[in-house]
């Protein structure tokens, strides 16, 4: 049978990408460090997802292993697979890099001439690009040639909420119905596997940046504002009228700079905008504002989620009001669980403002910093 490895056995992980890879007739072995994890997995076999909608339902995985991602038997299993897919966290690639490279070089060492293909599945733009230059750094050049030719790295798009729940089985999961996966088509290597629910995308730059600039830029800010509030979770935040408003028109601003990027249809974009609003009303989900505000350092960086379609909108000479306010939200955030929100609050004690957002942001128009100045003093000025 043919065989997958899903490194990173996590929500997404299990939730989302392994769940694809089951129904496409992949034996899956998922990879990760946790002893719990990786023991449940082998004890059980199998693990339930529970899909919670309007209309809930469940769906069952089974034909799944684990192995240990930093043991010989995860180098033994990369010879084996066709595919690996990553759900670990932008931060944990460099980290795992390495230990990839290892596994590529063995399949060099035996001998195998089949393609395989990595792709990595998170929140980051050309995630799968950056996990090939990481990896390239330990190959020798014997075996670089031989990545080259056999070895794949097709960025992606990934798109489902999946949020920490309590399930009475510590590897069950909690999703929500809707999933959006886009692959970029070109980069793979080798026939291309047929996957249930992966789109092959030719430019796959627009779903990307639309995914950004919409789901995770509107998913942000009604975390970062609900929590200002005193709200506990994204639905019930985004059901607050003025919060609603804000991020409503945070992603018609973001949205207006992809029309004018990428020539979207303006009212099927509208409508894509709604869909994702309505998505963040799942209440089923009890999504934390804590965990979707988690890591503010990333998410207010130059590339992700708040200033990437800034600065887009900036550039065809758009409003960006509402973005603006999102991130003064963000600078505002506090969760001493996260150690990125407590590097920022350490920043904000120890420096002046206008130079922790010129370092976080790389911002560099004097108007749109003193802009944000204003809103970020507005929210600490709140009753």
């Amino acid at each position: 049978m043919k065989k997958a490895i899903q490194l990173g056995a996590g929500n997404i992980g299990r939730g989302f990408i392994g769940s694809l890879l089951h129904k496409s007739g992949y034996h899956v072995v998922f990879a990760d460090v946790v002893e719990p994890v990786v023991n449940r997995i082998n004890t059980d076999k199998e693990y339930t997802i529970f899909i919670k909608d309007t209309e809930s339902s469940e769906e069952k995985v089974d034909n799944i292993s684990a192995v240990y991602s930093n043991k010989e038997e995860f180098i033994d299993v990369m010879k084996e697979a066709e595919i690996l897919t990553t759900a670990v966290g932008p931060n944990v690639l460099k980290i795992v890099a390495s230990t990839i490279a290892k596994g590529i070089t063995a399949r060099f060492e035996s001998g195998i001439t089949g393609y395989f293909n990595i792709i990595a599945c998170e929140n980051a733009l050309n995630a799968s690009s950056g996990l090939k230059d990481n990896v390239y750094e330990y190959l020798s050049d014997e075996v670089k040639a031989y990545a080259d030719e056999y070895i794949g790295f097709p960025n992606s798009s990934v798109d489902r909420i999946v949020p920490p729940a309590y399930c009475s089985n510590p590897i069950d999961v909690v999703v929500e119905k809707y999933y959006e996966w886009n692959v970029q088509k070109i980069e793979f290597k080798g026939p291309i596997p047929k996957i249930e629910g992966m789109n092959l995308a030719d430019n796959l730059m627009s779903y990307v940046e639309r995914k950004l600039f919409t789901l995770n830029t509107g998913h942000a800010i009604t975390a970062y504002l609900g929590y200002l509030k005193g709200y506990k979770t994204v639905d019930q935040s985004i059901d607050d009228p003025e919060i609603y408003k804000i991020v409503k028109n945070a992603m018609v601003e973001s949205g207006n700079a992809l029309i004018e990027k990428y020539h979207f249809d303006k009212d099927e974009h509208l409508k894509y905008i709604h869909k994702i609003i309505n998505r963040f009303k799942n209440a089923h989900l009890k999504d934390d504002v804590t965990r979707v505000g988690r890591e503010p350092l990333r998410k207010l960086s130059p590339t992700d989620r708040l200033i990437k379609p800034m600065q887009t909108a900036l550039y065809y000479n758009l409003p960006i009001d509402n973005l603006i306010i999102g991130v003064a939200a963000a600078f505002n955030f506090r969760n001493q669980d996260d150690p990125q929100s407590r590097q920022l609050a350490e920043e904000l004690n120890t420096h002046d403002l206008v130079s922790v957002i010129k370092e976080v942001t790389k911002l560099t128009q004097p108007e749109i910093i003193n802009k944000i100045v204003l809103a970020y003093n507005k929210f600490q000025n709140m009753d």
